[in-house]
């Protein structure tokens, strides 16, 4: 069984894809194949039980078309469950009731009751096997002095008990496939859910750092854009400074994006360059002072753990981008605290709001708070009581992995 597993656990191979006996829906093609075998099964077995009981009322035409109508019903028994049940323990009792030999005559209603069962009529195949006792009990020990053959004899209860065996041992097959293939179902569906769930998360992930790395770049030359323009004429050698910093910014953008498409295509591979950290903060004060802002550190930032060290970069450069863009205020200060527990990351301006956005999406807070909330972090964001706008981040520096979808 262990070569059946898939790695890392789970269902064997042929389960992953659905039990044999069926599916939710309605399988579009006629089970011919199965239905075939089983006439050929029950026309040939009884001929051969017929040989053994020479008491009993020898196979004919009549026998026949019984033994093949039970089995043919069996073609239906994927679309009408419950029809397929009770006609096939119609062909059997009325087989019986002719005076026909015992045989293979009951493997129809075996197949016709189980398919009712796993397809969810429970009630109808258990009052169609009970059906087959009760009319089985009638013929055999009070109707068979009037039915063929002639000379009957009452069936011995031994007899009687073996075959009330045999219908209860359908019944409990049939209702642990049933539970089996409900199992299957509910684990698909679960299957299902968990990779839509890691599908959503992976997208917003994307999502986060498409819009934090083009963002901030983008800002930097919208605003080198703008003084470049202004300059072009008046000051020439400050709009090449501005044309300047518009190269290094994009450049610096498209490098990014391209780290994060290759991770796109290659989910498994390992980065070409390292995730950006903290250690990184004085690019982002450089970066800052091409767009006209100047940036004062105060605190030293710990080792961090790679996606804390992420997550808390993004941070910073979303904040800065947000007072470019939408501050009246040239300055800015980064506060970077730490325990043994936490860091901590504010970021202050002195305002006020432009009410510009520069053509941002807006996104750019709920991406902050979605990175911390992921790391168990939080994200307060708002004005603050002496005017400008202030960005609080907390950050554990233990963080929990998720449990693993299943």
């Amino acid at each position: 069984m262990d070569e059946q597993r898939v790695r890392g656990g789970g269902p064997p191979q042929w389960w992953r894809h659905g039990p044999p006996w069926g599916g939710e829906a309605a399988p579009t093609r006629w089970p011919w194949r199965s239905t075939l075998l089983v006439t050929v099964f029950v026309l040939v077995g009884s001929s051969f039980a017929g040989h053994g009981q020479p008491d009993r009322v020898q196979l004919d035409l009549y026998a026949r078309v019984l033994l093949v109508a039970g089995s043919v019903l069996l073609l239906w028994r994927h679309r009408y469950p419950v029809g397929v049940a009770f006609g096939t323990v119609l062909a059997a009792v009325l087989y019986f009731g002719s005076g026909y030999p015992y045989g293979p005559v009951f493997l129809p209603v075996a197949l016709g009751c189980f398919g009712a069962v796993v397809a969810g009529r429970r009630w109808a195949a258990w009052t169609a096997l009970g059906a087959l006792w009760a009319s089985h009990l009638l013929i055999a020990h009070w109707l068979y002095r009037w039915l063929p053959p002639q000379h009957d004899h009452a069936m011995p209860w031994g007899r009687e008990l073996a075959v009330a065996t045999w219908l209860v041992a359908v019944a409990a097959i049939s209702e642990l496939a049933r539970t089996r293939r409900d199992q299957w179902v509910r684990e698909r569906a679960e299957r299902a859910q968990a990779a839509r769930r890691r599908a959503d998360e992976e997208r917003l992930r994307m999502a986060r750092e498409l819009h934090d790395v083009l963002a901030h770049s983008i800002s930097v030359i919208n605003v080198q854009a703008g003084v470049g323009l202004a300059l072009l004429d008046s000051d020439p050698e400050q709009a090449r400074t501005a044309l300047t910093t518009i190269k290094a910014a994009s450049k610096e953008a498209l490098g990014e994006v391209r780290q994060v498409l290759d991770s796109l295509r290659a989910p498994g591979d390992a980065p070409r360059a390292p995730a950006p950290g903290l250690d990184r903060l004085p690019e982002l004060v450089q970066q800052a002072a091409s767009a006209g802002l100047t940036v004062e550190v105060q605190g030293t930032p710990p080792r961090l753990p790679p996606g804390t060290d992420l997550a808390a970069f993004r941070v910073v450069q979303e904040a800065l981008t947000n007072v470019v863009r939408h501050s009246g205020s040239r300055h800015a200060r980064v506060h970077v605290e730490h325990d043994p527990r936490e860091l901590r990351l504010r970021v202050d301006d002195d305002g006020p709001a432009t009410g510009t956005d520069a053509g941002g999406s807006g996104n750019g807070l709920a991406g902050m708070r979605e990175r911390a909330a992921a790391l168990g972090g939080t994200i307060e964001a708002g004005p603050r009581p002496d005017g400008g706008f202030r960005v609080l981040a907390v950050l554990p520096l233990k963080v929990t992995p998720k449990e693993d979808d299943r």
